[in-house]
């Protein structure tokens, strides 16, 4: 592994981290509720090893990415490494899905004998003894209260099962409940320039308890890259969830490829791609420590390498300010406080 790349802590756990990681999600392949399509393995492999061999030093997977499969395509593309070249491996539990019933959405289940047979299971398909970052990735919705299944993730922090314990998709009310049973190491958010709500409230109370933030969509699922346009966007594969999106269609995208385009001169004047800017800004809000952000090739790693060792200053965000405005895309603060 590469160590050119900055390293910031991660909340107040024992990890450093790279202000970008690889995101798993699409390489889950198709054929799932909330697939981005159908995925070759080996171009997911490549594109994982490539990121690790460039320096980024943490990739983010959930048991639900293509219904366990994310998990053992990662442990695929980690399984040669040496330990020291090993980068963390994050992943998330509580969703159930139906094996008889690939595109059903899954169910969101906090009970505690659950929450446990699925670390065992993310376990054995990642191949691993313990999980770097164990996260929950929905709050529940099986009646289990929030206190009882965040107790059962300090306690498996406590048996060495998993290094830290983290919430993903939390607001602000469950995120201190949360910390008053036991410390949330780190809040998965989505936070992108076209959903920046988060930035208001969540984020800010992270950094003020010592909570890491490894935020999600960065590039707003692709939209953010300059890759879209109305055609491509109506073309969609059905089995792509942006499909049904209304980011992707309609109003919301004619704000959205406005808002791309305005980007551009920024994107232009650093030199370097609208995804690494898009990804940057993310990184620019105080109490963000780094960004999740997909691929399914090298190329695609490529594209937005950048984004890790990128800061945006003043007049960059200035301009990425007034580009959301003119364009009326997303709501929430459009720069850092």
């Amino acid at each position: 592994m590469s160590e050119k790349l900055t390293k910031v802590p991660f909340g107040q756990t024992d990890m450093t981290i790279t202000r970008a990681g690889f995101g798993a999600w699409a390489i889950g392949g198709g054929g799932w509720a909330f697939a981005w399509g159908d995925q070759e393995d080996a171009d997911s492999v490549a594109a994982i090893r490539h990121a690790v061999e460039s320096g980024i030093n943490w990739v983010d997977t959930a048991a639900v990415y293509g219904l366990g499969h994310s998990e053992e395509v990662v442990a695929r593309a980690l399984r040669d490494l040496p330990e020291a070249d090993r980068p963390y491996v994050f992943t998330k539990g509580g969703l159930i899905w139906d094996e008889s019933d690939r595109n059903k959405p899954a169910s969101r289940v906090g009970n505690p004998a659950s929450l446990r047979r699925e670390v065992e299971a993310s376990l054995r398909r990642l191949g691993v003894d313990r999980i770097d970052l164990y996260q929950l990735h929905w709050p529940a919705e099986d009646g289990t209260p929030l206190e009882e299944y965040w107790q059962t993730f300090a306690d498996l922090r406590t048996e060495g099962k998993i290094r830290a314990a983290g919430l993903s998709n939390h607001n602000l009310a469950q995120l201190m409940a949360a910390e008053a049973v036991g410390h949330v190491d780190s809040l998965q958010p989505q936070f992108s320039l076209i959903h920046r709500d988060n930035g208001a409230k969540l984020i800010p109370w992270c950094r003020d308890h010592g909570t890491g933030v490894i935020v999600y969509s960065p590039m707003g699922a692709g939209l953010l890259t300059g890759a879209f346009n109305p055609e491509r966007a109506a073309n969609l594969d059905r089995g792509d969830w942006r499909s049904r999106s209304s980011d992707f269609s309609g109003d919301g995208l004619t704000r959205n490829l406005a808002l791309v385009d305005g980007l551009r001169p920024v994107a232009d004047r650093l030199g370097v791609s609208l995804g690494a800017v898009a990804v940057a800004w993310t990184l620019a809000f105080p109490g963000v420590s780094g960004a999740i952000v997909g691929a399914r090739s090298p190329r695609q790693v490529d594209g937005w390498l950048a984004a890790a060792e990128l800061v945006l200053d003043g007049k960059d965000l200035t301009e990425i300010a007034a580009a959301v405005a003119s364009s009326g895309a997303g709501t929430g603060p459009s720069r850092p406080a």
